[in-house]
């Protein structure tokens, strides 16, 4: 009985730690939201690029991008325009300040307005009836008719019958018949030809010491210093001068709308732009310009492309 009492008191103690003993928690869990990855934004659209032109200086609808070494003339050239027309289709103030990446206009603009007088449908050109006053001119007042108050009489009542039966007539100015417009002194122009009916001539004797191809856009003819150089085919100069690099003295004949000759290389340049000249007629003379040696430099293009002139020129 005193072993067991003596137990009981031996872990009472225990128990009432135990009991008194907070249990253990487990640590709280808490749920935090896994971030979501931030939505892409849409990137903004790229403004389309104008692909770089390619070796052949090809023009993507009827503009062309202005690369490094280029010139006006010689993309009006490689064109087969004007390059004055080139001027004037992009506004350029100075046709020797264009710059790299530059978009120019090589084909002419479709519906360009015209300048004139503004007709109807009829045909009928529409002008105002009375002219008016130019500004700061003085208006003239009106003078008649003019009221006259005048006493009752006999005389007077008679008098005014008499004026209102035979009124005045109105005075009508006489048109002066129109003067006929001076007409320009007439410039005689050649008349435009077919691509197949243009009559072709060699453009100076000599060997030929450069051919078409590899490269090369037309023939190189040997000769001599002053040898006369001919329009080979009948046509009005394009450009006189030398401001295409490489082709030292240069004159470009157009014969059709489609087809130029360029002549290269020159001595002496005896035409100018916009002047008629006929096939064999001497437009230059033979040299050495932007050249290492005595020759001519003929070219023919089609639409600005390079093509064989051997294609057009006869046999010899």
């Amino acid at each position: 009985m005193r072993k067991a009492r003596f137990v009981f008191l031996a872990t009472l103690p225990l128990l009432m730690t135990a009991c008194t003993t907070t249990p253990r928690q487990p640590a709280p869990v808490v749920d935090r939201p896994v971030s979501a990855k931030p939505a892409e934004q849409p990137r903004p659209a790229t403004p389309p690029v104008m692909p770089p032109a390619s070796a052949g200086k090809q023009a993507d609808r009827g503009f062309y991008t202005v690369r490094k070494g280029d010139t006006l003339i010689q993309i009006a050239l490689d064109f087969g325009q004007n390059y004055r027309d080139l001027v004037a289709w992009n506004n350029l103030a100075n046709p020797n300040d264009i710059k790299v990446d530059q978009v120019l206009r090589v084909l002419p603009p479709e519906g360009a307005p015209q300048t004139g007088s503004v007709a109807t449908s009829s045909g009928v050109e529409v002008r105002p009836l009375t002219p008016a006053p130019a500004p700061g001119a003085a208006v003239p007042n009106k003078t008649s008719p003019k009221g006259e108050k005048r006493p009752y009489s006999e005389a007077a009542l008679a008098e005014m019958q008499k004026t209102d039966a035979t009124p005045a007539a109105p005075a009508i100015a006489k048109a002066e018949p129109p003067k006929p417009a001076e007409k320009a002194p007439e410039v005689p122009q050649v008349p435009a030809a077919d691509d197949d009916n243009i009559a072709w001539v060699w453009p100076a004797d000599g060997k030929i010491v450069g051919h078409f191809g590899d490269g090369k856009r037309g023939i190189d003819i040997a000769g001599k210093m002053g040898q006369p150089v001919l329009a080979a085919g009948s046509g009005k100069v394009l450009y006189a001068g030398s401001g295409i690099r490489g082709y030292g003295n240069l004159v470009i004949v157009k014969h059709s709308s489609n087809l130029l000759s360029a002549y290269a290389h020159n001595k002496t340049i005896f035409v100018k732009e916009d002047q008629n000249v006929t096939k064999g007629q001497k437009i230059a003379e033979m040299g050495n310009s932007d050249s290492d040696e005595v020759k001519l430099h003929f070219e023919i293009r089609q639409q600005g492309k390079p093509v064989d002139p051997s294609k057009f020129l006869p046999s010899r």
